[in-house]
């Protein structure tokens, strides 16, 4: 046996008009919108244009009355009194694409802030029929043909207690002048026009239409921008303006934009409309074919609104590519406040990529440039993955004659990795700390004899730290010590020391992994430094060890290394044994015991 579901009216009016909009304040817009598209269907079907709609307010009292094309008694139990059937909306025109919305679900909004909402509503050759919406979910209607004789529907609500904010006339003219100021209609607020600004792209003359779109920014949005793109995309029947942000955005938060469906707003941050990588933009558009979702706070997602994000993407890129054409100082002064927004854009964008190739300069160790003209000097693109790197090899690099660009920076490695794909030509290339190990001069065979007992007890002491050491001969001279650490030395290291600080199970799983890596992270002394030839003459094998020690501690702070706990517990043993050395007992010999 088959039965019908039980609908609590009064719990689905609550439900609608209580948790289906964001605030109270809406009731405004769903009023004047459902007047607009009554004085729409009545000029669409008497080639006419009743083009005011009044709103009169005295603060505890609020009607709305419209010139349009009014509804008949079957219309009324049609359009106002029932709740989620489309199809009679559809078949009586009200559901046409010219309409804002529909009759109906709209009005539930009028109940966020009053108990009975009262309509007297006359259509053309019909008589006046009055309808009485209540909270509860009742409804009553009623023959009134001595109420209104004219063409047309007043709507009037009373506040209900502790609403009469919503209903004072200062508020009143700022909603409908926040939702309504676009239509091409009069609204009028107790006598006041508060429509008739409209659209601010609409001039004629491009001079004047700049201005009128700077000013719009300047007065709505609180800004003045960098610069105004004009938007068109005709599938949506949407134009507008992309104001470009003068201040730096955080592309992690969405931006929100200022969206007009047919002249009525919409919402004012509606998220969305542009691409992600646009976070430097904010818009405002009046689309005619978007929809609205059911509350008409945010646009419904389907392929036309995928469609009209692209669009508008290849414009604001088409507007970029442009820039670089025509005012490259005008772009640079852009990529100056917006580079994450084009960078993330050039990850998968060639034009981008170009354009990021061309005119944004990067951090290297012979001065900033262009990665297009650092390829031009220098041929091949050598880069350090990671800030820290090139901290780290910068100096050393340069004094090899070794060009470096700092791809630490957000997007940087991946757009440098990005470019032969642009050319086959381009060479790009991680540079690997321990590959300058190869380009350092090794010393004369006669001295490294000399010097092994030397380099023997100081690799003794390294053992214990698992790292090489090495004898070579570079520049800068000043430079006594050297630390290196190739990538898979870097990752066991760092393998190690998360298992070290895991709990006995997750240790165990890390230590599956744990392979002895081939090199081992390498302390290079410099023969060129004065210091490391007197530390090298030095006969006592323990003063040996803690100058090497305290070498290997100073190369780890000057290549910005972290500092494991050993580390740590090194540099304070050299120190101490080093000023040991260094200070004279009361007897005249050294203090005897290292702390």
């Amino acid at each position: 046996m088959e039965r019908t579901f039980q609908v609590d009216l009064r719990g689905i009016v609550d439900l609608l008009s209580h948790h289906l909009y964001s605030s109270p304040r809406v009731y405004v817009r769903e009023l004047l919108q459902n007047a607009v598209d009554a004085v729409t269907a009545r000029g669409l079907a008497a080639q006419a244009d009743p083009s005011t709609v009044e709103i009169t307010t005295d603060g505890t009292r609020l009607t709305i009355a419209d010139p349009g094309v009014g509804l008949t008694e079957a219309q009324v139990h049609e359009l106002l009194a029932t709740i989620g059937r489309s199809s009679k909306r559809d078949d009586l025109g009200f559901a046409r694409h010219e309409f804002l919305g529909q009759f109906g679900i709209g009005l539930l909004s009028a109940f966020l802030v009053a108990d009975e909402v009262h309509v007297l509503t006359r259509a053309e050759g019909s008589q006046t029929v009055e309808w009485l919406g209540r909270s509860d979910g009742t409804y009553s209607v009623r023959a009134a043909a001595a109420e209104r004789p004219e063409i047309g529907t007043t709507v009037t609500l009373v506040a209900r207690p502790g609403g009469g904010q919503w209903f004072e006339a200062p508020t009143v003219v700022e909603l409908a002048r926040l939702y309504g100021s676009m239509l091409p209609l009069r609204v009028l607020v107790n006598g006041e026009q508060v429509t008739g600004s409209g659209l601010p792209w609409a001039a004629e003359e491009q001079h004047q239409r700049k201005a009128d779109l700077v000013g719009y920014a300047q007065d709505a949005l609180g800004f003045t921008p960098f610069d105004a793109v004009e938007l068109k995309v005709p599938a949506a029947g949407l134009s507008g303006v992309a104001y470009v942000l003068p201040f730096p955005a955080n592309p992690a938060e969405r931006s929100g934009h200022r969206v007009y469906l047919k002249r009525m707003l919409l919402g004012e941050s509606i998220e969305g409309l542009l691409p992600d990588w646009a976070f430097f933009a904010r818009c405002v558009v009046d689309a005619g074919e978007l929809r609205p979702t059911a509350s008409r706070e945010a646009l419904y997602t389907d392929s036309l609104l995928d469609e009209t994000r692209e669009a508008l993407g290849d414009q604001l890129r088409g507007w970029l590519v442009g820039l670089a054409r025509t005012d490259p100082r005008r772009l640079g002064d852009f990529l100056g406040v917006h580079h994450l927004g084009v960078k993330a854009l050039a990850q998968h964008d060639d034009d981008m990529l170009r354009l990021v190739d061309e005119w944004w300069p990067v951090e290297t160790n012979v001065g900033r440039m262009t990665l297009a003209e650092f390829r031009t000097r220098y041929g091949v693109i050598r880069y350090t993955a990671t800030a820290d790197e090139f901290r780290q090899l910068a100096a050393v690099a340069a004094a090899q004659d070794i060009a470096l660009v700092n791809g630490g920076y957000t997007y940087d490695s991946e757009i440098i990795e990005r470019l032969p794909s642009l050319d086959p030509e381009i060479k790009v290339e991680r540079l690997d700390p321990t590959d300058l190990a190869t380009r350092f001069d090794p010393v004369e065979p006669s001295v490294e004899l000399a010097m092994r007992p030397f380099l023997n007890a100081a690799q003794r002491s390294m053992d214990k730290l698992g790292c090489e050491l090495v004898l070579r001969s570079f520049e800068p001279a000043t430079l006594p010590a050297l630390y290196l650490l190739d990538r898979s030395a870097a990752f066991a290291a760092e393998l190690r020391a998360t298992r070290d600080r895991a709990d006995e199970l997750w240790a165990g799983v890390l230590s599956a992994f744990d392979k002895p890596a081939e090199d081992r992270p390498q302390l290079v002394l410099n023969y060129r430094n004065p210091l490391i030839r007197r530390i090298a003459s030095l006969e006592s094998a323990e003063l040996v060890g803690l100058a090497v020690e305290a070498l290997y501690g100073q190369a780890l702070l000057l290549g910005y290394h972290p500092i494991r706990p050993a580390d740590a517990a090194l540099l304070n043993r050299s120190f101490l044994g080093l000023l040991n050395q260094a200070v004279p007992g009361t007897d005249g010999n050294t203090m005897g015991g290292v702390a």
